[in-house]
């Protein structure tokens, strides 16, 4: 699904406000879901969501604190519904797996730390403390309330913030914001924008801790793309932002090509995108999770000089972040002693 451009629109559109009783039922149905009671895990539990529907930078985040565990001392797990995958699962993501298997971000995740995806997620942090992990790091499920959750952290994009703060399907909230913010710990702004920086005041006003955080590439993945003459294609949440990457490191695009938030490319579709940047002399590139998918599709030709350019979170005060969500973990195990 591409989100409709009247979401991001600072104040609720005629198209918006036609689609608002519609939001009412959903958010009645939404808020009611996030009050039932959770099941508590053998883990604790630190949950990477957003508010809203679309890419805000979710798996970034729970990339950059795994890594903060794993410096800490910590075995963490991920824990995924596996969208866009076929496997309910529980299973642990592997080698043999495809992003049409397990879902494109899994994958994406299963390169860094043990990476469990699960329709049921009592199950899958079941599984993971029979593995040996110590930590389970949900990537999404903000709104799912299966788990009761130690840390819970709202990742949101400085640029569009929550859009016309309308639930779906007039607006892109997954439930109305009164709802959420008693589930949330802090809240991590990535990127620079006026939206981003209300919600932060708004949620120091709600109590909550407030990260700022932006994606970088790495400098030499940067380096190589300036100057280079591109023809740049996502399937993400907002293609854009990657678009606007590729022009910060440099790259001349000459072509974009936008897809649906985690579409599943076509032989054809595949075909036609490499013959365009052939014909052209462009380099191909595109995003690590619109790799995933690509290398799903069997009988694609390969496609060699294919080009990612991957990101990386990096935080403002990570030390504060890092000391938040240890507390937490500590917190959670002296209940237990």
């Amino acid at each position: 699904m591409r989100a409709p451009r009247f979401w991001w629109e600072p104040s609720p559109s005629l198209q918006a406000s036609l689609l608002r009783p519609a939001g009412i039922l959903y958010t009645s149905i939404a808020a009611q879901r996030m009050r039932r009671q959770g099941e508590k895990a053998d883990l604790p539990i630190i949950c990477i969501g957003n508010f809203t529907v679309g890419g805000a930078g979710k798996t970034p985040t729970a990339l950059a604190v795994a890594k903060m565990l794993e410096a800490a001392g910590e075995s963490p797990a991920f824990l995924s519904r596996g969208y866009g995958g076929r496997l309910r699962g529980p299973v642990q993501v592997r080698s043999k797996h495809t992003a049409f298997d397990v879902g494109d971000e899994p994958i994406l995740l299963s390169k860094t730390a043990r990476t469990i995806v699960s329709r049921d997620r009592p199950a899958g942090a079941r599984l993971a403390y029979e593995m040996g992990s110590t930590i389970v790091i949900m990537d999404d499920g903000l709104q799912n309330p299966s788990l009761i959750k130690d840390c819970a952290i709202a990742v949101v994009d400085g640029i569009t913030g929550i859009g016309n703060r309308l639930s779906l399907p007039a607006g892109p909230l997954r439930a109305p914001m009164e709802a959420q913010w008693p589930t949330v710990d802090a809240v991590i702004v990535i990127g620079n924008g006026e939206p981003g920086r209300q919600m932060a005041e708004e949620a120091a006003r709600h109590g909550k801790r407030v990260f700022e955080a932006r994606l970088e590439p790495p400098v030499e993945a940067a380096k190589a793309l300036d100057g280079k003459k591109v023809l740049a294609f996502a399937g993400i949440g907002r293609p854009e932002k990657f678009f606007d990457s590729l022009r910060a490191c440099g790259a001349v695009i000459e072509a974009t090509h936008a897809f649906p938030d985690h579409h599943r490319y076509k032989t054809a579709e595949l075909t036609t995108l490499r013959q365009e940047a052939e014909t052209h002399g462009l380099l191909a590139v595109t995003t690590e999770k619109d790799l995933a998918r690509v290398a799903a599709v069997e009988d694609a030709q390969p496609w060699p000089d294919l080009t990612v350019l991957p990101v990386r979170l990096r935080i403002e005060n990570e030390a504060g972040l890092r000391n938040l969500l240890l507390r937490r973990i500590n917190e959670r195990r002296l209940r237990v002693a």
